[in-house]
């Protein structure tokens, strides 16, 4: 017999791998009906494997001696799930991790590899852990594309590089952003930030509070706007950082989905301030000119949050056009001596200064003023939450004048 979480975590890492879904929406799905034990074992087998995908593979190839892109999609998923048990899950007996890869396969129909699977399984519990143990710190070690740590070694020197890498693959403090109400957890340096033990599922679903990192919320009080103003956030959705704002609020959105997405969270959240716009930030609507702010949360690599969406860090891409596209959209609507906030959630300077250095906007440098602790420490008239070190999600956040 299968136990439900661990055919729940199959299910979503074949879906990620082979299908290309999204982690998150795959887990959702496949989790649908575990009472909460086994949701959060699920999860964690899930997430952990996707995550750490590279550094599982190369274990199940040296111990079993046949490359996993040659392996039929359902044993190397049961594969793959049974090695992150066995290599960093503590309490788990390596025969039933062994035994539940195993039923996997016979469950798909493959009984030609049930011998082959049992026998990986094997020796993956007996030399995984010292297998890993020997792998010298970098990206196969901590299991990430060597892109990413490259950037990062480049940006931020090797160790830091390498704390990095570690405190992304732990998972990461859970802090909400209080709308109306009281909560239950710590108070923490930014206002209204609640670090808390869980999300309360009821008090989201009643618009009271909204999960969002103590950096996300740092980029939304970044803007600084106030009643009496015009407000432009041209990459609105879902919403966290437009319903932060003040004044009235246009919150752009380009998907079709992602508007719908945004103008729920708006209503749920009482923002009777913010107007949703289904529209291109790059073509806007020639009435939407003359704003006293913006925000552009652009889109982004996302190497900020990776400790977040497990699945990101294989298929995330570099954006600084698009970036770059963005800036210059929003300052062709703000009024001169306007200001724009450039907020992305990624640790990469392609995607960070290089794109304000090139919008050739001017650096409101006051922006750091307070909360000196997250600033740039290369260039201090920004902010760089690092995970390492802040102990939250990775954003660059600019304020610019026009």
């Amino acid at each position: 017999m299968i136990a439900p979480a661990r055919r729940a975590a199959y299910e979503v890492v074949r879906r990620v791998f082979e299908d290309e879904a999204y982690a998150d929406r795959a887990f959702a799905a496949a989790a649908a009906g575990l009472d909460a034990r086994d949701r959060a074992l699920a999860q964690r087998i899930a997430y952990g494997t996707v995550q750490r995908v590279r550094t599982l593979d190369h274990a199940i190839e040296a111990l079993g001696r046949r490359p996993v892109r040659k392996l039929d999609p359902p044993v190397r998923a049961a594969l793959r799930i049974g090695a992150y048990q066995l290599a960093y899950l503590e309490g788990v007996p390596a025969r039933a991790a062994a035994n539940e890869s195993v039923e996997l396969v016979r469950a798909a129909r493959l009984e030609r590899a049930v011998a082959f699977t049992n026998a990986v399984m094997r020796r993956l519990a007996e030399g995984i852990r010292p297998l890993l143990g020997s792998l010298p710190e970098g990206p196969l070690k901590h299991s990430y594309p060597d892109w990413v740590a490259e950037v990062w070694e480049r940006d931020l020197g090797r160790d830091e590089a390498l704390a990095l890498m570690r405190a992304q693959n732990e998972p990461a403090e859970t802090v909400v952003r209080v709308v109306r109400g009281e909560v239950e957890g710590e108070p923490t340096d930014v206002p209204g930030a609640v670090r808390v033990a869980r999300v309360d599922e009821r008090a989201l679903a009643e618009g009271r509070i909204w999960p969002q990192s103590r950096a996300s919320q740092l980029a939304g009080l970044a803007v600084g706007s106030r009643e009496g103003e015009r407000v432009l956030d041209l990459c609105a959705a879902p919403g966290g950082k437009a319903t932060m704002l003040r004044g009235e609020v246009v919150a752009v959105e380009l998907h079709d989905g992602r508007a719908r997405e945004l103008e729920e969270n708006v209503r749920r959240l009482g923002a009777t301030n913010v107007r949703v716009v289904h529209a291109d930030a790059l073509a806007l609507p020639p009435e939407l000119t003359g704003f006293d702010r913006a925000l552009v949360d652009a889109p982004c690599s996302g190497l900020g949050v990776l400790a977040q969406r497990p699945d990101l860090r294989w298929r995330a891409k570099p954006l600084p056009e698009l970036q770059l596209a963005l800036l210059r959209a929003a300052a062709e609507r703000v009024r001169p001596g306007g200001t724009i906030v450039y907020a992305v959630c990624t640790i990469n300077a392609d995607e960070n200064e290089a794109v304000v250095d090139a919008s050739g906007l001017e650096v409101d440098a006051s922006l750091t003023g307070e909360w000196r602790r997250y600033r740039h420490r290369r260039r201090p008239g920004f902010f760089l939450t690092l995970p390492h070190r802040d102990r939250t999600s990775g954003f660059f956040v600019a304020r610019l004048r026009v």
